[in-house]
C-alpha cells in the first residue's frame, strides 16, 4: 500500500517534500509558518508511521513541508533516515531535509525566558534535556541537506533566511547567497567561502562616514580609493565565477559566500553588494544578506585604531 501511494504519472512534475526538524527551541514552528506563507503546505508533528500515506498522494501538486522533532510519535532518527532513503530513489519526489540548530547556551536562555520545560529534561535542568536531545538528533543533523544555525538569529532573521532558501518551491538552479558580517560579532557558521576585507582602510575612522554604511555612496567611494581594492576585488570575482559552476556540477544546492570586516557595516557590506552585481552579470541570481548592518557603530567593536 505504501509503495502504491508513491506512484504518480510519469508526466507529473515531482512533488517537493521539505522535512523540517532540529533542536527544540531552534525555530521549527517559525520556519513552518513562514513556509506556509510562501505557499508550502505545512504539517507539524505528523506521526512518523503514517508518512508514507501522506507523501505522494493527493498532495502531488503541492510543495509539502513536514515538521517533526523528538516529541513526534515514532521519532527514531535512524528509521526516519532509512525511510527518506527509500523516497529519494523515487523520481516523482524531490526530497530536502532542513535541520535547525542552535547553541546550547542560547537554547537554555530561550527555555528560561519562555518558562517552558524541555521535553527530555523531566525534573532536571533544561541543559540536561538539551544535551540528551543533541545526542539523539546527531544522525539527522549529519544527514540534513540544509543546516541553519539560529543561535544569533532573531525571529525576523530566521523568516528572512527561510524566504531566501525556499521561496521557490522548485528551484532549477543552485541558490547563491552573498552575505556580509562582522568578525567582532562572530563568523557565520554556514558560510562556504569567507573573504576577510579587513585589509582595506576602515571607513569607521573617517570623519562623516562612521554612522553611514556600505550602502551609502560616500562609503563606497572611500573604499574604492584604496589602492588594493580594484585588483583584489577582480581576483575574488574571477575565483567565484570559476568555482560556482563546479559547485553546481557537484550537485550543491546552496552556496553561501560571506564577506567580513570588523563590525560588518562598511567594507563587507559594500563588497558584498558589488560582488552580487558582478555575479548577476555572470549569470547567477544571488540573494544578498547583511547580518550586522543594523548594529551600532562602536569603538569597542572596531578597536581603538585602524584597521
Amino acid at each position: 500500500m505504501a509503495q502504491e501511494s508513491l506512484q504518480t504519472t510519469a508526466a507529473s512534475p515531482p512533488q517537493h517534500i521539505l522535512l523540517v526538524t532540529g533542536m527544540l527551541g531552534a525555530g521549527k514552528t517559525t520556519a513552518l509558518r513562514e513556509l506556509e506563507d510562501l505557499g508550502w503546505e505545512s504539517i507539524d508533528n505528523f506521526p512518523i508511521r503514517l508518512l508514507d500515506r501522506l507523501v505522494g498522494t493527493d498532495h502531488a501538486n503541492h510543495s509539502l513541508a513536514i515538521g517533526f522533532d523528538c516529541r513526534t510519535r515514532g521519532f527514531v532518527p535512524a528509521e526516519i533516515i532509512e525511510r527518506v532513503k527509500d523516497w529519494v530513489d523515487n523520481d516523482n519526489l524531490s526530497i530536502t531535509t532542513l535541520f535547525l540548530d542552535c547553541a546550547g547556551g542560547e537554547l537554555e536562555r530561550r527555555f528560561n525566558e519562555t518558562r517552558r520545560r524541555h521535553f527530555l529534561a523531566g525534573d532536571l535542568p533544561a541543559a540536561s534535556g538539551i544535551s540528551a536531545e543533541r545526542e539523539l538528533l546527531a544522525p539527522l543533523r549529519r544527514w540534513a541537506d540544509v543546516l541553519i544555525d539560529t543561535s544569533d538569529f532573531s525571529t525576523n532573521d530566521l523568516k528572512q533566511t527561510i524566504r531566501d532558501q525556499f521561496q521557490q518551491t522548485a528551484p532549477q538552479q543552485m541558490t547563491v547567497t552573498v552575505s556580509s558580517f562582522g568578525f567582532a560579532r562572530g563568523k557565520p557558521p554556514t558560510a562556504d567561502l569567507v573573504f576577510d576585507m579587513r585589509y582595506l582602510d576602515n571607513p569607521h575612522w573617517e570623519a562623516g562616514l562612521r554612522e553611514q554604511t556600505g550602502l551609502d555612496t560616500g562609503v563606497g567611494e572611500f573604499i574604492e580609493r584604496s589602492a588594493v581594492f580594484a585588483s583584489s576585488f577582480d581576483k575574488i570575482r574571477s575565483l567565484l565565477l570559476e568555482l560556482l559552476p563546479h559547485y553546481a556540477e557537484q550537485g550543491k544546492a546552496y552556496v553561501n559566500i560571506a564577506f567580513g570586516c570588523t563590525g560588518g557595516r562598511h567594507r563587507s557590506v559594500y563588497t558584498a553588494e558589488k560582488m552580487a552585481q558582478e555575479l548577476r552579470q555572470g549569470g547567477f541570481s544571488p540573494t544578498v544578506l547583511h547580518r550586522n548592518l543594523q548594529s551600532r557603530a562602536e569603538d569597542l567593536v572596531e578597536g581603538s585604531q585602524q584597521p
